[in-house]
Protein backbone atom coordinates (compact mmCIF):
# COMPACT_ATOMS: atom_id res chain seq x y z
CA UNK A 1 0.00 0.00 0.00
CA UNK A 2 1.17 3.78 -0.69
CA UNK A 3 3.43 3.07 -3.32
CA UNK A 4 1.50 4.50 -6.00
CA UNK A 5 0.96 7.99 -6.84
CA UNK A 6 -1.37 9.98 -8.83
CA UNK A 7 -5.20 9.27 -10.66
CA UNK A 8 -4.54 8.93 -14.59
CA UNK A 9 -1.10 8.98 -14.97
CA UNK A 10 0.06 6.44 -12.19
CA UNK A 11 3.50 6.07 -10.76
CA UNK A 12 4.59 2.91 -8.49
CA UNK A 13 7.67 2.11 -7.28
CA UNK A 14 10.03 -0.48 -6.39
CA UNK A 15 12.60 -1.64 -4.78
CA UNK A 16 15.27 -1.14 -1.73
CA UNK A 17 18.48 0.82 -1.31
CA UNK A 18 20.78 -2.17 -1.13
CA UNK A 19 18.45 -4.43 -2.79
CA UNK A 20 19.10 -5.83 -6.49
CA UNK A 21 17.70 -2.79 -7.69
CA UNK A 22 14.79 0.18 -8.24
CA UNK A 23 12.22 0.72 -10.44
CA UNK A 24 9.31 2.46 -11.50
CA UNK A 25 5.95 1.49 -12.84
CA UNK A 26 4.20 4.20 -15.15
CA UNK A 27 0.21 3.31 -16.10
CA UNK A 28 -1.85 6.11 -17.90
CA UNK A 29 1.12 7.07 -20.43
CA UNK A 30 -0.63 8.30 -23.97
CA UNK A 31 0.64 6.41 -26.71
CA UNK A 32 2.85 7.74 -29.32
CA UNK A 33 4.96 10.18 -27.32
CA UNK A 34 8.53 9.96 -28.23
CA UNK A 35 10.41 8.99 -25.33
CA UNK A 36 14.38 7.71 -25.28
CA UNK A 37 16.96 6.26 -22.32
CA UNK A 38 18.74 9.42 -22.78
CA UNK A 39 16.19 11.88 -21.98
CA UNK A 40 15.24 9.52 -18.75
CA UNK A 41 19.13 9.11 -18.37
CA UNK A 42 19.68 12.92 -18.81
CA UNK A 43 17.32 13.33 -15.21
CA UNK A 44 18.83 10.47 -13.86
CA UNK A 45 22.34 11.78 -13.64
CA UNK A 46 21.12 14.87 -12.33
CA UNK A 47 20.29 12.90 -9.43
CA UNK A 48 22.66 10.01 -9.05
CA UNK A 49 25.12 9.66 -6.17
CA UNK A 50 29.16 10.10 -6.65
CA UNK A 51 28.38 13.54 -9.08
CA UNK A 52 30.22 16.25 -7.01
CA UNK A 53 32.65 16.35 -3.82
CA UNK A 54 29.43 17.59 -1.67
CA UNK A 55 27.33 14.50 -1.98
CA UNK A 56 27.61 11.31 -1.39
CA UNK A 57 31.22 9.48 -2.80
CA UNK A 58 28.78 5.83 -3.57
CA UNK A 59 29.61 5.02 -7.11
CA UNK A 60 26.31 4.06 -8.98
CA UNK A 61 26.20 5.10 -12.84
CA UNK A 62 22.06 4.71 -12.19
CA UNK A 63 22.05 3.32 -16.09
CA UNK A 64 18.12 2.88 -16.70
CA UNK A 65 16.74 -0.14 -18.78
CA UNK A 66 13.31 0.40 -19.64
CA UNK A 67 11.64 -2.91 -19.79
CA UNK A 68 8.32 -2.66 -21.45
CA UNK A 69 5.88 0.44 -22.70
CA UNK A 70 8.08 1.98 -25.00
CA UNK A 71 8.57 0.16 -29.22
CA UNK A 72 10.78 2.26 -31.71
CA UNK A 73 11.21 5.26 -29.53
CA UNK A 74 7.72 5.71 -28.82
CA UNK A 75 5.48 4.99 -25.86
CA UNK A 76 2.57 2.19 -26.50
CA UNK A 77 0.14 2.83 -24.02
CA UNK A 78 0.85 0.44 -21.98
CA UNK A 79 2.56 0.25 -18.47
CA UNK A 80 6.25 1.72 -18.49
CA UNK A 81 8.72 -0.47 -16.72
CA UNK A 82 11.95 1.11 -15.77
CA UNK A 83 14.77 -0.63 -13.65
CA UNK A 84 18.13 0.76 -12.37
CA UNK A 85 19.98 -2.13 -10.60
CA UNK A 86 22.03 -1.64 -7.60
CA UNK A 87 26.13 -2.17 -8.43
CA UNK A 88 27.69 -0.56 -5.04
CA UNK A 89 25.91 -1.42 -2.64
CA UNK A 90 27.82 -2.18 0.86
CA UNK A 91 25.33 -3.56 3.23
CA UNK A 92 28.02 -5.17 5.78
CA UNK A 93 28.19 -1.17 6.01
CA UNK A 94 25.01 -1.21 8.15
CA UNK A 95 25.15 -4.85 10.27
CA UNK A 96 25.13 -2.36 13.45
CA UNK A 97 22.05 -1.24 12.78
CA UNK A 98 20.03 -4.79 12.37
CA UNK A 99 19.27 -4.25 16.28
CA UNK A 100 20.07 -0.54 16.87
CA UNK A 101 17.11 2.02 15.86
CA UNK A 102 19.09 5.20 14.03
CA UNK A 103 17.89 8.52 15.43
CA UNK A 104 15.70 10.48 13.00
CA UNK A 105 15.57 7.53 10.56
CA UNK A 106 12.65 5.27 9.50
CA UNK A 107 14.18 2.06 11.04
CA UNK A 108 12.23 2.18 14.52
CA UNK A 109 8.67 2.93 12.38
CA UNK A 110 9.43 0.61 9.85
CA UNK A 111 9.32 -2.07 12.37
CA UNK A 112 6.49 -0.78 14.48
CA UNK A 113 4.50 -0.80 11.28
CA UNK A 114 5.46 -4.14 9.78
CA UNK A 115 6.99 -6.21 12.32
CA UNK A 116 10.04 -6.48 10.07
CA UNK A 117 12.62 -4.34 7.86
CA UNK A 118 15.41 -4.40 5.48
CA UNK A 119 18.11 -2.96 7.76
CA UNK A 120 20.58 -3.05 4.84
CA UNK A 121 20.73 0.68 4.23
CA UNK A 122 17.47 2.78 4.70
CA UNK A 123 15.19 -0.02 2.48
CA UNK A 124 12.14 1.76 1.07
CA UNK A 125 12.92 5.21 3.06
CA UNK A 126 16.12 5.53 1.55
CA UNK A 127 16.40 8.68 -0.90
CA UNK A 128 17.57 6.06 -3.28
CA UNK A 129 13.55 5.01 -3.71
CA UNK A 130 13.60 8.44 -5.82
CA UNK A 131 15.58 7.14 -8.76
CA UNK A 132 11.89 5.73 -10.15
CA UNK A 133 10.02 9.07 -9.15
CA UNK A 134 12.90 11.15 -11.34
CA UNK A 135 12.54 8.61 -14.12
CA UNK A 136 8.48 9.02 -14.36
CA UNK A 137 9.31 12.95 -14.09
CA UNK A 138 11.27 12.87 -16.96
CA UNK A 139 8.14 10.68 -19.29
CA UNK A 140 5.73 13.71 -17.06
CA UNK A 141 8.23 16.17 -18.57
CA UNK A 142 7.97 14.90 -22.20
CA UNK A 143 3.75 14.69 -22.16
CA UNK A 144 3.62 18.15 -20.67
CA UNK A 145 6.27 19.79 -22.84
CA UNK A 146 3.40 18.17 -25.98
CA UNK A 147 0.44 19.71 -24.18
CA UNK A 148 2.07 22.94 -23.39
CA UNK A 149 4.86 24.16 -25.74
CA UNK A 150 6.34 26.90 -23.31
CA UNK A 151 6.53 24.99 -20.33
CA UNK A 152 8.92 25.17 -18.11
CA UNK A 153 9.58 23.73 -14.25
CA UNK A 154 12.30 24.91 -12.32
CA UNK A 155 14.04 23.97 -8.75
CA UNK A 156 17.02 25.46 -7.30
CA UNK A 157 18.28 25.45 -3.99
CA UNK A 158 17.65 28.86 -2.57
CA UNK A 159 18.74 28.28 0.99
CA UNK A 160 21.51 26.24 2.67
CA UNK A 161 21.21 26.24 6.61
CA UNK A 162 21.42 30.25 7.20
CA UNK A 163 22.82 30.83 4.13
CA UNK A 164 20.04 32.79 1.54
CA UNK A 165 20.35 33.07 -1.87
CA UNK A 166 19.13 36.25 -3.85
CA UNK A 167 16.96 34.96 -6.97
CA UNK A 168 14.52 36.32 -9.14
CA UNK A 169 12.04 33.26 -9.76
CA UNK A 170 10.63 35.32 -12.30
CA UNK A 171 13.93 34.91 -14.73
CA UNK A 172 15.89 32.01 -13.51
CA UNK A 173 16.61 29.18 -16.04
CA UNK A 174 17.64 25.43 -15.60
CA UNK A 175 21.08 26.51 -17.29
CA UNK A 176 21.76 28.75 -14.69
CA UNK A 177 21.03 26.36 -11.65
CA UNK A 178 23.60 23.60 -13.33
CA UNK A 179 26.12 26.11 -13.37
CA UNK A 180 27.62 25.05 -10.10
CA UNK A 181 27.88 21.56 -8.15
CA UNK A 182 25.12 23.07 -4.97
CA UNK A 183 22.34 24.00 -8.08
CA UNK A 184 22.20 27.14 -6.96
CA UNK A 185 21.57 30.07 -9.38
CA UNK A 186 22.97 33.07 -7.23
CA UNK A 187 27.24 32.57 -7.60
CA UNK A 188 28.21 34.08 -4.40
CA UNK A 189 25.86 32.25 -2.15
CA UNK A 190 26.10 29.37 -3.86
CA UNK A 191 30.09 29.26 -2.45
CA UNK A 192 29.31 30.08 0.38
CA UNK A 193 27.06 27.31 0.38
CA UNK A 194 29.77 24.46 -1.16
CA UNK A 195 32.64 25.80 1.46
CA UNK A 196 29.69 25.14 4.42
CA UNK A 197 28.61 21.56 2.94
CA UNK A 198 32.27 20.95 2.89
CA UNK A 199 33.10 22.07 6.57
CA UNK A 200 30.08 20.09 8.01
CA UNK A 201 31.46 16.87 5.99
CA UNK A 202 34.75 17.18 7.72
CA UNK A 203 32.62 17.67 11.42
CA UNK A 204 30.68 14.61 10.82
CA UNK A 205 27.93 16.48 10.72
CA UNK A 206 25.32 17.80 8.20
CA UNK A 207 22.64 20.60 7.27
CA UNK A 208 19.60 21.01 5.76
CA UNK A 209 17.83 23.96 4.07
CA UNK A 210 15.20 24.75 0.70
CA UNK A 211 14.41 24.18 -2.41
CA UNK A 212 12.28 26.53 -4.60
CA UNK A 213 10.18 26.04 -7.69
CA UNK A 214 9.14 27.82 -10.42
CA UNK A 215 6.66 26.48 -12.91
CA UNK A 216 6.20 28.79 -16.26
CA UNK A 217 3.28 28.16 -19.10
CA UNK A 218 0.86 26.46 -17.89
CA UNK A 219 -2.47 28.14 -18.47
CA UNK A 220 -5.88 28.52 -16.18
CA UNK A 221 -7.71 25.34 -15.19
CA UNK A 222 -5.56 22.93 -14.02
CA UNK A 223 -6.38 21.07 -10.31
CA UNK A 224 -10.00 20.23 -8.38
CA UNK A 225 -11.56 22.50 -6.34
CA UNK A 226 -12.10 20.01 -3.04
CA UNK A 227 -9.67 17.49 -2.11
CA UNK A 228 -7.20 17.55 -4.94
CA UNK A 229 -6.49 21.08 -5.35
CA UNK A 230 -3.60 21.45 -7.16
CA UNK A 231 -1.86 23.29 -4.18
CA UNK A 232 -2.71 20.37 -2.09
CA UNK A 233 -1.59 17.38 -4.82
CA UNK A 234 1.90 19.53 -4.57
CA UNK A 235 2.04 19.93 -1.02
CA UNK A 236 1.29 15.62 -0.87
CA UNK A 237 4.43 15.20 -3.61
CA UNK A 238 7.12 17.53 -1.90
CA UNK A 239 6.40 16.00 1.56
CA UNK A 240 6.50 12.64 -0.02
CA UNK A 241 9.85 13.32 -0.56
CA UNK A 242 12.64 11.86 2.06
CA UNK A 243 14.07 14.32 4.39
CA UNK A 244 11.27 17.09 3.41
CA UNK A 245 9.86 18.55 6.69
CA UNK A 246 8.00 21.82 5.17
CA UNK A 247 5.85 22.63 2.22
CA UNK A 248 4.23 26.32 1.11
CA UNK A 249 3.05 28.00 -2.11
CA UNK A 250 2.95 31.50 -3.25
CA UNK A 251 3.09 33.68 -0.10
CA UNK A 252 3.31 30.64 2.18
CA UNK A 253 3.03 31.47 5.96
CA UNK A 254 4.00 34.86 4.81
CA UNK A 255 0.16 35.63 3.95
CA UNK A 256 -0.49 35.40 8.10
CA UNK A 257 1.04 38.71 8.51
CA UNK A 258 -0.59 40.47 6.07
CA UNK A 259 -4.00 41.90 5.59
CA UNK A 260 -6.87 41.07 3.00
CA UNK A 261 -6.08 44.34 1.28
CA UNK A 262 -2.22 43.24 0.92
CA UNK A 263 -2.88 39.93 -0.03
CA UNK A 264 -5.40 39.76 -2.39
CA UNK A 265 -4.18 39.72 -6.06
CA UNK A 266 -6.07 42.16 -8.51
CA UNK A 267 -6.82 40.97 -11.88
CA UNK A 268 -6.25 42.87 -14.58
CA UNK A 269 -6.27 42.12 -18.70
CA UNK A 270 -2.73 42.27 -19.94
CA UNK A 271 -1.55 40.86 -23.82
CA UNK A 272 -5.60 39.68 -24.31
CA UNK A 273 -5.72 37.59 -21.43
CA UNK A 274 -7.40 37.53 -17.80
CA UNK A 275 -4.01 38.55 -15.58
CA UNK A 276 -3.24 39.50 -11.97
CA UNK A 277 -1.21 42.02 -10.85
CA UNK A 278 0.20 40.31 -8.41
CA UNK A 279 0.81 36.77 -7.47
CA UNK A 280 1.12 36.15 -3.84
CA UNK A 281 -1.53 32.72 -4.56
CA UNK A 282 1.35 31.06 -6.62
CA UNK A 283 -0.65 30.43 -9.43
CA UNK A 284 -3.50 28.58 -7.93
CA UNK A 285 -6.43 29.98 -6.49
CA UNK A 286 -9.41 27.82 -5.01
CA UNK A 287 -7.03 24.79 -5.98
CA UNK A 288 -6.81 25.61 -10.07
CA UNK A 289 -3.92 27.45 -11.46
CA UNK A 290 -4.35 30.61 -12.68
CA UNK A 291 -2.32 31.09 -15.35
CA UNK A 292 0.19 32.46 -13.73
CA UNK A 293 3.51 31.54 -11.80
CA UNK A 294 3.26 28.40 -10.08
CA UNK A 295 5.93 28.79 -6.84
CA UNK A 296 6.55 27.19 -3.99
CA UNK A 297 9.20 26.16 -1.91
CA UNK A 298 10.29 22.94 0.13
CA UNK A 299 12.19 22.78 3.55
CA UNK A 300 14.36 20.03 3.95
CA UNK A 301 15.91 18.92 7.25
CA UNK A 302 19.67 17.89 7.89
CA UNK A 303 20.73 14.39 6.86
CA UNK A 304 19.59 12.34 9.88
CA UNK A 305 22.83 9.99 9.26
CA UNK A 306 25.76 12.18 11.22
CA UNK A 307 28.81 10.61 12.24
CA UNK A 308 28.57 11.75 15.89
CA UNK A 309 27.77 9.23 18.59
CA UNK A 310 24.12 9.62 19.25
CA UNK A 311 21.97 7.91 22.29
CA UNK A 312 19.35 5.28 20.64
CA UNK A 313 17.52 2.19 22.01
CA UNK A 314 18.09 -1.74 20.21
CA UNK A 315 15.12 -3.68 19.18
CA UNK A 316 15.41 -5.31 22.58
CA UNK A 317 14.60 -1.93 24.18
CA UNK A 318 18.09 -1.75 25.79
CA UNK A 319 19.89 1.92 25.96
CA UNK A 320 22.97 2.27 23.97
CA UNK A 321 25.13 4.56 21.25
CA UNK A 322 25.27 4.30 17.62
CA UNK A 323 27.64 6.12 15.46
CA UNK A 324 26.93 5.89 11.43
CA UNK A 325 29.23 4.35 8.86
CA UNK A 326 28.50 4.09 5.06
CA UNK A 327 28.14 7.13 2.67
CA UNK A 328 25.86 9.65 3.20
CA UNK A 329 25.35 13.13 1.64
CA UNK A 330 25.77 15.97 4.33
CA UNK A 331 23.63 18.36 2.51
CA UNK A 332 20.54 16.60 0.29
CA UNK A 333 19.62 19.54 -1.63
CA UNK A 334 21.45 19.66 -4.41
CA UNK A 335 20.37 15.83 -5.82
CA UNK A 336 16.95 16.59 -4.05
CA UNK A 337 16.41 19.55 -7.54
CA UNK A 338 15.63 17.32 -10.07
CA UNK A 339 13.50 15.16 -7.48
CA UNK A 340 11.24 17.95 -6.66
CA UNK A 341 11.32 18.82 -9.95
CA UNK A 342 10.20 15.25 -11.27
CA UNK A 343 7.28 15.57 -8.82
CA UNK A 344 6.03 18.26 -9.95
CA UNK A 345 5.77 17.24 -13.41
CA UNK A 346 4.62 14.17 -12.41
CA UNK A 347 1.20 16.22 -10.22
CA UNK A 348 0.98 18.58 -13.26
CA UNK A 349 0.93 16.07 -15.75
CA UNK A 350 -1.90 14.07 -14.08
CA UNK A 351 -4.09 17.13 -13.79
CA UNK A 352 -3.51 17.73 -17.17
CA UNK A 353 -4.55 14.65 -18.75
CA UNK A 354 -7.65 14.98 -15.90
CA UNK A 355 -8.48 18.10 -17.51
CA UNK A 356 -7.91 16.62 -21.23
CA UNK A 357 -10.27 13.98 -20.27
CA UNK A 358 -13.04 16.09 -19.53
CA UNK A 359 -12.33 17.84 -22.96
CA UNK A 360 -10.79 20.79 -21.76
CA UNK A 361 -7.24 22.06 -21.76
CA UNK A 362 -5.83 25.59 -22.36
Amino acid sequence: MGNTFGQLFRVTTFGESHGGGIGVVIDGCPPKISISKAEIQHELDRRRPGQSKITTQRKEEDECEILSGVFAGKTLGTPIAILVRNKDARPEDYSEIATKFRPSHADYTYEAKYGIRNWQGGGRASARETIGRVAAGAVAKKILSILYSELEIVAYVAQIHEIVAKINRSIVKAKDVERNIVRCPEGVAAKRMMSLIEHVREEGNSVGGVIECVIRGIAAGLGEPVFDKLDADLAKAMLSIPATKGFEIGSGFGATRMRGSEHNDPFEMRGGKIRTATNNSGGVQGGISNGEEIYFRVGFKPTATIAHEQKTVTASQEQTKLAARGRHDPCVLPRAVPIVEAMAAIVLCDHALRQKAIGLLG
